[in-house]
């Protein structure tokens, strides 16, 4: 038996310190032991505004100063190169470059107060609202790294569609163009069975993406659409199901570990190709040549698109994330300016304004929640190579539709844009927006891969001023 050793110290009820803490310890042996869960979160709302979510995620960190906070009175070196533009906002101003969601502001939430401190490139903090990781250890996805919003939901039984994935990411998983594998959107200590489904990003713009030569050319747009996963080569129909057959033969006896999420896992990707629903929702070819031309007939654009046909097929959680190399990313620490103007304001203004008019026009704006934002802002001053650097003290995030409400700048800013004036916002509260309009609980807690339980806001709240 455990023995505590020491003098023995009665309690007010007569119970002596050594026995409290002996009774104590042996409660903690039995549960251990008996492998007990600590306090779940819970879909508590069956009747939550946002029925899916579109998270358009800007790799790199978007430069906040020339995009939706312009300081157009700041010194020289700070306020940067371009001027700006009223909005249908009375009193507010963006970036000129920005012509469409001007004057589509008031069907967004604009927060100019997002500010947090992970200084790391990769969706990690907006998608799991823990903001306490380093490059050196959260850089890469681990399986012990906090669960995103999706995989969370998804933990919880919101986001499961019939015949399609609950939660998928576009146009690839994070680091793709890059052979690596970014934290974030992941399951985590949850377990892989709630990862997202990775579409697949095979062509580009014919650019060499093995170097950074071109990382800051902004004249080279990154081409081609996101496609269904592959499993390899050109496969029909009976060959793949025969390729099944094979698979579930082989790994019957060869999946020791984690073999039940593995067998979900395979499952699902088979299934998904299979799917003669999943075929049709990422055919894109079904939607007329106007429209995608109005999202944009590159890579992010088509993406943007994607997103909504597989929303409205009954997708749950849908990312679209933009990193590429050699340029597809807001990572501007050179050529700020012209990257901004000639290539990645283009899109964010053109891919937003089509995306919630596209969802409003059908219907679907006030049932899916789409959230626009990136690693961390850009520092206030320009360096010496007309660029910004990483400020993770201070960004943006656009919200529209889903329960929250329109034509609303959330949080304000100092005169350079270096810090929130009031109303900060941090990586917690921006998942904890997102889970209170899914209809799941912010306060609430899953297990860790040591069954501890961890909250899911990472002690976030939801951003009140901007919902319904």
């Amino acid at each position: 038996m455990l023995r505590v050793l020491g003098h023995p110290t009665a309690a007010c009820d007569g119970i002596t310190r050594r026995d409290l803490l002996r009774a104590g310890s042996l409660v903690a042996l039995v549960a251990a032991s008996e492998g007990l869960r600590p306090p779940l979160a819970k879909a508590i709302e069956k009747n939550a505004p946002a029925k899916a979510v579109i998270l358009i995620d800007l790799y790199g960190g978007p430069s906040h100063i020339d995009t939706f906070d312009p300081k157009p009175d700041a010194p020289d070196g700070i306020r940067g190169e371009f001027g700006t533009i009223p909005t249908v906002l009375l009193g507010i101003r963006v970036c000129e470059h920005l012509p469409q969601l001007a004057r589509r502001l008031d069907k967004l939430a604009v927060v100019r107060s997002v500010t947090h401190k992970y200084n790391s490139h990769n969706p990690y903090g907006v998608m799991t609202g823990f903001d306490g990781g380093h490059d050196q250890t959260d850089y890469f996805a681990r399986p012990t790294n906090h669960p995103s919003v999706p995989s969370v939901c998804q933990y919880l039984g919101v986001g499961r569609a019939k015949d399609l994935p609950g939660y998928v990411m576009l146009p690839a998983y994070p680091g793709y163009s890059q052979g690596l594998r970014r934290a974030g959107p992941y399951g985590g200590y949850l377990g892989p069975k709630f990862d997202p489904v990775f579409s697949t990003a095979d062509a580009y713009s014919g650019k060499d993406t093995s170097t950074t030569k071109d990382f800051y050319n902004p004249h080279f747009p990154l081409l081609g659409e996101p496609r269904l996963p592959k499993i390899g080569g050109d496969l029909t129909l009976d060959a793949l199901n025969d390729r099944r057959s094979l698979v579930q033969q082989l790994e019957a006896k060869a999946a020791q570990f984690d073999a039940k999420g593995h067998a979900i896992r395979r499952d699902a990707a088979f299934d998904l190709l299979l799917s003669p629903k999943a075929k049709s929702a990422f055919d894109l070819s079904k939607e007329p040549s106007k429209l995608r031309d109005r999202y944009g007939r590159d890579l992010f654009g088509q993406s943007t698109l994607l997103a909504r046909r597989l929303v409205e097929a009954g997708v749950t959680f849908v990312t679209v994330h933009t990193e590429a190399k050699p340029n597809g990313h807001w990572d501007t620490h050179e050529n700020n300016f012209k990257m901004l103007k000639y290539l990645l304001l283009p899109f964010l203004d053109r891919a937003v304004s089509a995306l919630v008019d596209d969802l409003d026009d059908r219907g679907l704006l006030d049932s899916t929640l789409v959230v626009v934002t990136g690693d961390m802002g850009r520092t206030p001053r320009v360096n010496g190579v007309a660029g910004r650097d990483h400020w993770p003290q201070c960004g943006f995030c656009l919200f529209a539709g889903g329960g929250t409400k329109a034509g609303i700048v959330h949080g304000t800013t100092d005169k350079i844009a270096a810090f929130p004036s009031n109303h900060p916002v941090s990586a917690g509260n921006l998942v904890a927006t997102v889970y209170h309009l899914v209809g799941v609980d912010p306060e609430g807690m899953v297990p860790d891969y040591l069954n501890r339980p961890q909250h899911i806001s990472h002690g976030g709240k939801p951003i009140r001023g901007i919902l319904k």
